[in-house]
């Protein structure tokens, strides 16, 4: 297992290890010019290897819920792993996050640095039909921009939607609670599910709602009023597209570190570490409390494969997936 660091003009640096393909560090300038981490991690790999809440890391097959773990496809009817009674979540018992994957390092042709990850799923992994070659690459602009880039064929259709699970705390990995930062996300629906999370296969209007965003909150505000203190799927669009939009904000007005997430995907999951309980120790020493993160894992719909009217997340052969997110960091 290995660990590259790419480094742009700006001096914003991000570190990537093979192992789940983790962002393990991301350095970022506050509104003086100093540098902190604000991705949580650990700075060794047995903690990554133990049991820990996806940090970092690259999730698949698919991101987020299947409901039952179950699902027909083409006239045959699949069982994935339950590892989160009553559903499947992320992928599995040992999905994309637990795999190592391949490594190639990237110069593209403005200079920007870049590494390239490739992972073999086989057919019948964690329940899973066909074999599929997955490619996600990770770039680091001279804007100060976070790319990441998702790829993947199959020999056989099977469901697939890809994430990054990185928690962000603009303050900085360690610096404690996320409550007195502040977000904003364009969207006027979430995703219907009962208090275990399952998914019930329906939208619903933010308007009028504690899960409303689309002005800028503080999120010590708002996080004890969400279901479970946990978080939403939002909705973005009806179909995904192959230029990234604006979908969410997250500022911190101490350090005035601002973070600008876009996407190609239509939905994007908001989970505020609320299991978080300090048995997690970080890079700095300090233990990971609750909310001591937050993550906006950008994504298809999780249970497309049987409600594809609220996002098709099939991928059959002779097709390939693409997928864009970027996470864009500056002050005010």
């Amino acid at each position: 297992m290995e660990e590259f660091t790419l480094s742009n003009r700006r001096g914003l640096t991000l570190k990537v290890i093979t192992y789940g393909g983790i962002i393990n560090e991301l350095h970022v300038p506050d509104r003086t010019g100093s540098f902190a981490d604000v991705v949580l991690g650990f700075d060794n790999l047995q903690d990554y290897l133990g049991e820990q809440p996806y940090l970092g890391a690259i999730i698949g097959r698919v991101a987020g819920r299947i409901t039952g773990g179950r699902f027909t496809l083409e006239g045959r009817g699949c069982q994935l792993a339950m590892n989160n009674p009553p559903n499947h979540l992320h992928g599995g018992w040992v999905g994309f996050d637990k795999r190592n994957w391949k490594p190639t390092v990237l110069t593209l042709e403005n200079g920007i640095p870049g590494l390239k990850l490739a992972y073999r799923s086989p057919d019948g992994e964690e329940g899973y039909p066909g074999n599929v070659d997955a490619f996600v690459t990770y770039l680091l602009s001279d804007d100060d921009e976070v790319i990441i880039r998702y790829e993947a064929t199959t020999d056989r259709a099977t469901p697939l939607s890809l994430t990054n699970h990185s928690y962000f705390n603009l303050a900085g990995e360690g610096s404690g609670s996320i409550e007195g930062q502040s977000l904003q996300i364009f969207s006027e629906e979430t995703a219907a599910t009962d208090p275990s999370m399952t998914l019930l296969g329906k939208r619903l209007s933010v308007v009028g709602e504690v899960t409303d965003f689309r002005q800028t909150k503080k999120l010590g505000d708002s996080i004890p009023l969400l279901m479970n203190a946990h978080g939403d799927n939002y909705f973005f669009r009806r179909n995904a597209r192959m230029t990234p939009e604006l979908v969410a904000r997250m500022s911190d007005p101490a350090s005035g570190r601002v973070m600008e997430v876009s996407t190609t995907e239509d939905c994007m999951q908001v989970y505020t570490a609320a299991f978080m309980d300090g048995t997690l120790r970080g890079k700095c020493g300090q233990t990971y409390e609750k909310h001591s993160g937050l993550a906006l894992e950008c994504q298809g719909y999780p249970d497309g494969v049987s409600h594809p009217e609220l996002g098709d997340i099939i991928l059959r052969p002779g097709e390939t997936y693409r997928q864009t997110t970027i996470y864009k960091f500056f002050t005010e």
